[in-house]
């Protein structure tokens, strides 16, 4: 569809009406988090188009032979759909329904993973132009594809981004924490869709944060929300922390929330840790001043009623973590790091 008004919904239920640029809400209780923050249907929009700086959304929308490459027009292509919710766009007037603009192939998956030139090639002489990779945000290369009637992900990952991701995941799972699922692959790393075919509705946490990823104005947001998602997010940032990855913001976590009552459910997996850890090289011992330590124990001093739902790690856990995931790495100075960073948190079990 072209850049014109247009009528949001949320499966089969029509939730606004965007039209000379003023949104017009017509069921506030399943209104996507975003516009009840920001009035505004192009910006969310935005918000759902895949990055253009990756260099295989070039090659992609080239592919599809888009002719308006901006964000918005990409994600029109699509009827602004996603995997991970149910929330998509027509036309006013379209007789279009959500089992029309749903996505049911990974035609595409290869030439967004991975960029070959024959893919490329079959991409372009294809008929097909549906595909959820237009709406597959992030800044790594990545892809969906389907796998026995479930949606994986699938992203390029070195050897030490391999690793990384596998480790939070088998640590998280001995901690019996809230892990998305992961596998290893050849050369990516792979994570099954943890909405089921947007049986649940993920809502990222810029849609109610921003950009704000202080640790405490989270919380507050939360106790607002979900106030039983906010024992897994500390969990999320005990495990951060002790694992040494940088990049949590607000785009990769979030909530889960009923697709028929608009409810929020909980809080969601905790997933896409590859800058952890070894990710970016083995990082030096620890002191109390590392930034994410200092964080989390000013956190802990702020809400010290959560401080009992941080899990015990022993070094025996993390040895056995490390043996499980099975890569060649230096073992010891692994679990060295890992538990030199607990030791340095502030405690009350």
């Amino acid at each position: 569809m072209d850049k014109r008004d247009y009528e949001i919904f949320s499966g089969e239920t029509l939730v606004a009406v965007w039209e000379n640029n003023r949104l017009r809400v017509v069921n506030e209780t399943l209104l996507p988090l975003y516009l009840r923050k920001i009035q505004n249907a192009d910006l969310w929009l935005e918000t759902r188009a895949i990055d253009g700086h990756r260099a295989n959304s070039r090659l992609l929308k080239k592919a599809l032979r888009l002719v308006e490459r901006d964000d918005v027009s990409t994600v029109l292509h699509v009827n602004g759909a996603t995997i991970t919710d149910n929330y998509w766009i027509r036309g006013i007037g379209s007789d279009l329904t959500y089992d029309d603009v749903r996505f049911s192939d990974d035609y595409f998956s290869n030439l967004a993973l991975k960029g070959a030139y024959d893919s490329f090639n079959r991409a372009a002489n294809s008929k097909r132009s549906k595909t959820p990779e237009l709406t597959n945000v992030g800044s790594f290369e990545k892809c969906w594809k389907l796998r026995n009637g479930k949606w994986w992900m699938y992203k390029r990952a070195t050897h030490n981004e391999l690793f990384s991701e596998l480790f939070v995941y088998e640590l998280g799972k001995a901690l019996d924490m809230n892990m998305a699922v992961y596998e290893r692959g050849e050369g990516c790393i792979k994570s099954l869709d943890f909405t089921d075919a947007a049986s649940v509705n993920f809502e990222p946490a810029s849609t109610f944060m921003g950009d704000n990823e202080d640790y405490s104005d989270v919380i507050r947001a939360l106790n607002r929300l979900c106030p039983t998602a906010i024992s897994n997010y500390v969990k999320m940032i005990f495990m951060d922390t002790v694992c040494a990855n940088p990049d949590r913001h607000t785009n990769n976590f979030g909530l889960l929330r009923d697709t028929k009552t608009g409810e929020m459910i909980g809080f969601a997996p905790n997933y896409d840790n590859n800058m952890a850890l070894i990710s970016r090289g083995y990082p030096s011992k620890p002191g109390a001043k590392d930034i994410l330590i200092s964080l989390f124990n000013d956190l802990m001093e702020e809400y010290p009623m959560y401080a009992s739902d941080i899990p015990e790690l022993t070094e025996s856990t993390v040895r056995e973590v490390v043996s499980k995931v099975n890569m060649k790495v230096r073992t010891q100075t692994i679990i060295d790091l890992v538990m030199g960073r607990y030791r340095l948190l502030y405690k009350k079990f």
